[in-house]
């Protein structure tokens, strides 16, 4: 459905309740596999294939609770599309963390961004060791199913079953505990480009390249100076292009047990935001790495980038700082009104003249972009993402919205008052040349009945409401991020 907003959105009353918004934050511990028969509307007989999503499926071990989301063990949920009908399953990243915890019915490790080990710093002091949960997006990519978190290499699965099968080295050009980010851009030419962060008091990034058969050609690596924490990054014809957020990080709390690695970084607010723009191996020769500064608060998640001319324009999601993750505080009893949201902004680099330019897009909270898989690192129009149900607020993720770059306006599909979102999944229809001409899929968590849904909507008008709805059995906790393939697994 439409939302309507009125002229002085802070006198709304608010879309959603904090209490329906935390049962999306429920482990879900059962693995099902099942055709899924409870569907309004009709799924479209054209569409064809997976949708693989990835995300922390439990958020408590053993009735512990993990102090944030994102220390939680990945699961990865599958639904796969034929002959108009959908089947889903769902299974745990077997690894190794997650099997000891299993077995021993308790926390073991220590989590990157809040959770530490039951006894407090006694318990943590000088464990430097952190639990590989593989829980952040999931491709298939190569005849390989790849479940990804960026610090540290795949895990490989089998498509048709969800087991996992060990690590996956690329054929040994990955080492054991090499990063293999978690956010792969796949160019028009049919490459798949990837990073790695190595942090330190200067950071190491490299950046891999592979072809269709999952090969990784080639593999370089830059130094920068400073921490980086990086989480995503862009691609145009001839560039990888990476903005260095203005953070410190001082290890040594995290050392002596007092605060997890993620407490000890600290948003630098007057500090500038670096762009390291780096040229693609075989793409322009004699071309040095170029580090440009500006204003951008903090940036997880890009949307797209191109080049025109001399420039490259990059569209990204910017907060005005990183939201710190206190040790006695509670995730579920988030002040949304205290945070600043997300935001849409365009950042113009010139790369002769040395100077960025940006300006706010949108200002509706908003998340996890999307694009057109084929417009990927060129010129496109429309983007798509999970928003906030009314403009100029900070809320939960409870619409998808579609921008229209080349007219400035914006259409919203909205599951509020009890619906809430996460990352929309677009689908091109098959051999249309149109770029909006396509579904967008994504889950919906229900709070009414503590369950997700699937919902299909069409990508050119979401005026028309949902296509589907798939009714799941159950809920899936709010995931990260994942992908399409054509391929079917059943």
């Amino acid at each position: 459905m439409q939302t309507v907003e009125p002229e002085n959105n802070q006198l709304l009353a608010k879309s959603y309740t904090l209490k329906d918004w935390q049962g999306g934050y429920e482990s879900l511990k059962e693995e099902f596999d099942y055709w899924i028969d409870d569907i309004e509307g009709e799924i479209p007989l054209d569409l064809s294939g997976t949708l693989l999503r990835n995300g922390p499926g439990l958020l408590d071990i053993n009735g512990q609770k993990l102090h944030h989301p994102f220390d939680g063990d990945g699961m990865i949920s599958r639904v796969t599309f034929t002959n108009g009908r959908a089947h889903f399953r769902n299974r745990f990243v077997q690894t190794e963390g997650y099997l000891a915890e299993k077995k021993a019915g308790k926390i073991l490790y220590r989590g990157v961004f809040g959770t530490e080990k039951p006894g407090g710093w006694l318990a943590n002091i000088f464990d430097l060791k952190i639990k590989h949960i593989a829980n952040t997006n999931v491709i298939y990519w190569g005849s390989k199913l790849l479940a990804l978190w960026e610090a540290a290499e795949p895990y490989l699965l089998n498509p048709q079953t969800l087991e996992t099968l060990g690590n996956e080295y690329f054929d040994g050009v990955l080492s054991k505990k090499e990063a293999f980010s978690a956010h792969p851009k796949i160019d028009p030419h049919g490459k798949l480009v990837n990073f790695a962060i190595k942090p330190g008091l200067s950071t190491t990034i490299t950046i891999f390249e592979l072809n269709t058969q999952g090969k990784i050609t080639s593999k370089q690596s830059h130094q920068v100076k400073g921490f980086c924490f990086i989480h995503d990054f862009v691609i145009t014809e001839n560039y990888c292009i990476f903005f260095q957020n203005p953070v410190d990080f001082n290890p040594i709390p995290f050392a002596l047990g007092i605060s997890t690695a993620g407490q000890c970084i600290k948003f630098q607010k007057n500090q500038p935001t670096k762009i390291i723009v780096i040229p693609r191996t075989g793409k322009i020769h004699n071309q040095k790495v170029q580090v440009l500064e500006t204003k951008a608060g903090f940036i997880f998640h890009h949307v797209n980038a191109f080049e025109e001319e001399n420039k490259i324009i990059i569209d990204s999601i910017c907060y005005q700082s990183l939201i710190e993750v206190e040790p006695n505080s509670d995730y579920r009893e988030t002040d949304f009104d205290k945070n600043s949201p997300g935001q849409l902004w365009r950042f113009n680099l010139n790369l002769s003249a040395q100077k960025v330019e940006n300006h706010v897009i949108s200002d509706r909270a908003c998340e996890f972009p999307v694009i057109h898989p084929h417009n990927v690192g060129k010129s496109y129009r429309y983007l798509y993402g999970g928003a906030a149900d009314q403009k100029g607020v900070n809320a939960p993720l409870q619409a998808i919205f579609k921008y229209d770059l080349e007219l400035g306006t914006e259409q919203l599909w909205s599951a509020a008052p009890r619906g809430f979102t996460g990352e929309p999944i677009f689908v091109p229809r098959p051999n249309s040349q149109i770029e909006d001409d396509g579904w967008l899929i994504t889950l919906v968590y229900d709070a009414e009945y503590h369950r997700s849904d699937v919902v299909i909507l069409d990508a050119a008008n979401l005026a028309k409401g949902a296509i589907a709805k798939l009714h799941l059995k159950h809920h899936i906790p709010y995931g990260l991020h994942g992908s399409f393939t054509p391929e079917i697994f059943i």
